[in-house]
């Protein structure tokens, strides 16, 4: 029987303009197809900031809101686990685990918590509202203010599965992370279309943050070692290393979102500074929410109030608590307490910041103790939004 040879590139040939045919007629049925643009139901609002920049006080602004499911830094598991490596290696994990608890999937944990779990064993939880009023735990209703105290006491033997429960009943998933040092880290959560992402960038003072750091020395000294890539080893950050990384990221964060930014970035930076929101909190809450697409409640303004308003600058044991405090005297407290040579070394390590984020030098003792000197520089209006960017080319 005879056979026929076919050249080999007839063949070739013929599987090309095979596949280019398939592909044409795929590429024609596709474009009848209706293509989808609707958003996630749920809005995902990352608070960006750093250690004892008052971000767990704008956590708090979220927390208590009817509409939020809020969690306080849950990318603690990660640096926890993985101590031994550094912050820029974490980045990706970090990222992997706020990808999932923005999409309620809590499943991400298992890696981190292998064992039976309860509400308890979640780093902070108590300070979620949602986690303490139902379906999370019964003893209090979504529009109940909840405290934290109250809150560990009635609820957190409940099972760990209520997290991802209540995770899902709710409009907006908000959490407040101090572990990303570059913005270019999220751009996959912000490409991401199962994800409505937006971003508050919170700042503050570098001379406040090293007074509120100096009062919790002991707790930051881990963190410190992971963001100075010491395999491991805690560090007390008395040569303001840890602070030079801090005020470099805020930096590199503002400028990211603001010079040249992407287009997936329209609309979605909002810059805060702690300075502003605790001389005019409800101004500076309200364009939060707005920025959020959440409405403020008689019950948060009166709340916002009392915790704005109360006696004093706070004590050096509720350094991590949210409690009633006078907070422009806690938003100046570092003029009165460090020295000014101290003053002098932090303004070194982050004058780009300190100019950038819209602070004044000092230039001597008289003018850090002379508080009738305002260094909190006014802010043009929507300095710190995307949209105040108007690119020419």
């Amino acid at each position: 029987m005879a056979r026929i040879r076919i050249p080999s590139t007839i063949v070739i040939l013929f599987v090309m303009v095979q596949t280019g045919f398939l592909l044409f007629m795929y590429a024609r049925y596709s474009s009848f197809m209706p293509q989808s643009e609707e958003k996630p139901s749920q809005v995902h609002i990352l608070i960006l900031s750093s250690w004892r920049s008052g971000s767990s006080f704008v956590g708090q602004l979220f927390s208590q809101h009817p509409s939020v499911f809020y969690l306080m830094e849950p990318a603690w598991h990660v640096w926890v686990t993985m101590y031994q490596n550094s912050a820029k290696v974490l980045h990706m994990a970090v990222r992997d685990l706020v990808r999932s608890v923005f999409l309620c999937d809590m499943s991400v944990f298992d890696a981190y918590m292998p064992w039976k779990r309860n509400l308890s064993d979640l780093f902070q939880w108590a300070v979620s509202r949602a986690l303490c009023s139902a379906p999370a735990c019964d003893s209090f209703q979504r529009t109940d203010i909840t405290s934290e105290m109250a809150c560990k006491t009635l609820c957190g033997r409940y099972p760990f599965s209520k997290v991802e429960e209540a995770c899902k009943t709710y409009s907006h998933v908000v959490i407040k992370e101090v572990r990303f040092f570059d913005l270019k880290v999220l751009y996959p959560l912000l490409t991401d279309p199962s994800l409505n992402l937006k971003i508050i960038h919170l700042v503050r003072d570098p001379r406040a943050v090293v007074k509120s750091r100096e009062q919790s020395v002991k707790a930051l000294a881990r963190d410190n070692g992971i963001v100075l890539s010491t395999n491991g080893t805690k560090v007390e950050d008395s040569k303001y290393k840890v602070m030079q990384e801090i005020c470099r990221s805020h930096v590199q964060i503002y400028e990211t979102a603001t010079l040249k930014p992407p287009n997936f970035l329209k609309d979605r930076y909002l810059m805060i500074r702690f300075e502003d929101l605790v001389r005019d909190p409800l101004s500076e809450i309200s364009e939060m929410y707005k920025f959020a697409d959440l409405s403020l409640t008689p019950t948060l303004k009166s709340w916002i109030y009392n915790i704005t308003h109360g006696q004093g600058p706070g004590k050096k044991k509720e350094a991590f608590k949210i409690t009633s405090r006078d907070a422009v005297s806690v938003s100046q407290a570092w003029r009165n307490v460090l020295s000014f040579q101290k003053i002098k070394k932090i303004q070194e390590v982050c004058k780009g910041a300190i100019n950038m984020l819209g602070y004044q030098l000092l230039d001597s003792e008289k003018e850090q103790r002379d508080l009738s000197l305002d260094l909190v520089l006014p802010r043009r209006q929507n300095q710190f939004s995307w949209s105040s960017f108007n690119p020419k080319h």
